[in-house]
């Protein structure tokens, strides 16, 4: 069990030198995931290997998120800070190894590496704060780190752009090893936790069950209709295979004395629902994060850095909404909170599909803020809904599960909206060089992406109507954390 800490949650309270090294954990997770792209044609020129540049990100992807559940539980036997501290080691190697590779395949190597790392680093810094700050007090944390993730969406770009411009595209990899020490030793410093030492048993095949259906499930959905066909033997037997270690998973889970993902965490209507909300917000996310630039620059023919920012409106709307969360659950509920912002995303998703065949970048830029803003409502209510319902040795699979749920959202979203993108592109003259054929695909996705709202609006009226549902000690362990 966590240390109690004083009240308030500025950054001068007692707490603040922690929220301040989980807010830069936070940004390692936040910036890598914008800086590579933007360097990508700086790597190939360099070490080569452009055929094989996207498992940059694919690799990455993937090893961050088949790792997620199983960090989560480890922290809830041994504590978050070896699970963090652990986190940031692997990522601190993984970019040292990255800053000097020599060739492509040790690049996405080291990147995977990377992921190893990130699957740690994201989902205990969400964890570690809905440890040491109360019920009230969440929202506005959460809106914090929701604003490092802004911030990186600006940032992260700009300086990819700048090494790459110097041609010293190892930078990019290189400026995490100060941000990793000073993550690292600031935490070291300043969280400390008392943990119940008891003998606990690794659930070694669970974990390698899990990690294996979902690597296939995932590997699918991301190279599907890319590296190969939906419908060749390759594509339908991944899926087949991911979908047979699943099901042992599911049987070894409900023998498992310690399984690495309780059957329970599917099972409680409150964790049922808000693990579906986390799936579609990583498929809203995704759909609009991988069109909306290409969209504005292949229709309107802006340049990258307008585009990006276009997008960074839907991230600036987030953390906002998020930080005010906290006043509206207090008062409606967690479910009428995530209500409103929902309806409010699904607004402005409308307005984004119905009018992307005469686009402006203001009326983009605006859609895609008022999108962010309802999500910010939906994201954080429905998070801490999850880790209020559950005590602390439970805390971290329920985060790490509404984490791993969003990866996996943002996976498959991102394989549906790319298969929906290319067939138009395959049926019409020109295909994505033609900026006719580029408004066509993208306003099919942004209809798919309202379809994505319209049905996480179904996930979150199925929400429990009140928080009756959750357990009258974990409120009171919440409220005194």
């Amino acid at each position: 069990m966590t240390n109690k800490h004083a009240e308030g949650v500025g950054f001068r309270s007692e707490r603040g030198p922690i929220l301040i090294a989980l807010m830069l954990t936070t940004a390692l997770v936040a910036i890598d995931s914008t800086i590579v792209a933007t360097a990508v044609p700086s790597i190939v020129r360099d070490v080569g290997g452009f055929s094989s540049f996207p498992w940059l990100f694919s690799g990455y992807l993937l090893a961050q998120a088949v790792s997620v559940p199983v960090y989560a539980k480890l922290s809830d036997m041994v504590g978050r800070k070896p699970i963090v501290l652990a986190g940031i080691g692997l990522f601190l190697l993984g970019s040292i190894l990255c800053g000097i590779a020599v060739s492509m395949p040790a690049l996405i190597a080291f990147r995977v590496l990377q992921g190893l790392g990130a699957g740690a680093v994201q989902p205990m810094a969400i964890t570690i704060a809905g440890d040491i700050y109360s019920l009230a007090e969440r929202a506005k944390v959460q809106g914090y780190l929701a604003s490092v993730w802004a911030i990186s969406s600006v940032v992260g770009p700009t300086l990819g752009g700048v090494f790459s411009s110097l041609g010293i595209w190892r930078g990019i990899f290189l400026i995490n090893v100060p941000l990793c020490l000073l993550a690292g030793w600031m935490l070291i410093r300043t969280f400390h936790e008392n943990v119940e030492r008891a003998r606990h048993r690794i659930d070694y095949l669970g974990s390698a069950l899990l990690t294996g259906a979902m690597t296939l499930i995932i590997l699918g959905a991301l190279e599907g209709g890319q590296a190969w066909g939906w419908n060749s033997p390759l594509g339908i037997g991944v899926f087949v295979i991911g979908a047979v270690l699943l099901v042992i998973f599911v049987f070894v889970e409900r023998r498992a004395a310690e399984p690495v993902l309780p059957m329970w965490v599917v099972s409680r209507r409150l964790l049922l629902t808000t693990t579906l909300v986390s799936f579609g917000v990583g498929a809203i996310i995704l759909g609009l994060t991988s069109y909306v630039p290409t969209f504005l620059e292949g229709s309107l023919s802006v340049s990258p850095v307008l585009a990006g920012l276009a997008l960074a409106a839907l991230t600036i709307g987030w953390p906002i909404s998020a930080s005010q969360s906290g006043k509206l659950y207090l008062r409606i509920g967690f479910r009428n909170t995530a209500l409103i912002g929902i309806v409010i995303s699904v607004a402005g998703a409308a307005v984004l599909a119905l009018t992307a065949q005469a686009p402006t970048v203001l009326l983009v830029a605006v859609s895609c803020f008022v999108v962010g803003l309802g999500l910010g409502l939906v994201a954080t209510p429905t998070l801490i809904a999850a880790q209020s319902s559950v005590e602390w040795n439970e805390r971290g699979v329920v985060t790490g599960t509404n984490m791993f749920a969003r990866s996996i959202g943002s996976s498959l979203g991102v394989a549906v909206f790319g298969a929906v993108a290319n067939a138009i592109y395959a049926a019409t003259p020109g295909g994505s060089s033609n900026p006719h054929t580029i408004i066509s695909a993208s306003d099919t996705v942004f209809f798919a992406v309202l379809i994505c709202t319209l049905l996480t609006v179904a996930a979150v009226v199925g929400m429990p109507r009140t928080e009756r549902e959750v357990p009258a000690p974990a409120q009171r362990a919440a409220a005194s954390s």
